[in-house]
């Protein structure tokens, strides 16, 4: 069974879909842009519709920034290997005489 989609539901998907290709890609961008929504949002300056839409778009910035965290703590991981270990107090005394 194939679900049509109405004029609205379209609009939005085309929207959403839009939207997603205009997110920044990398880390520092979209936290800058976070930031920037959440400020204004705080500040109550948006109407209700900016402010839905805001928060649509400050959510899929959460993502990318989520998903960007996630890939360098992997990186981190397979670059540290097994080099992760407890802190020896005893080394640290050794290396500051």
């Amino acid at each position: 069974m194939t679900r049509k989609l109405g004029p609205d539901a379209a609009d939005a998907a085309a929207g959403a879909a839009q939207q997603a290709a205009d997110l920044p890609q990398d880390f520092e961008s979209a936290l800058a842009e976070l930031e920037t929504l959440v400020s204004a949002m705080e500040n109550a300056s948006l109407p209700l519709e900016q402010s839905l839409a805001s928060y649509q778009r400050g959510v899929a910035l959460s993502r990318v920034c989520q998903q960007r965290l996630a890939a360098a703590e992997q990186q981190i991981q397979v670059l540290e290997g097994e080099l992760l270990r407890p802190l020896d107090a005893s080394a640290l005394n050794e290396d500051q005489r």
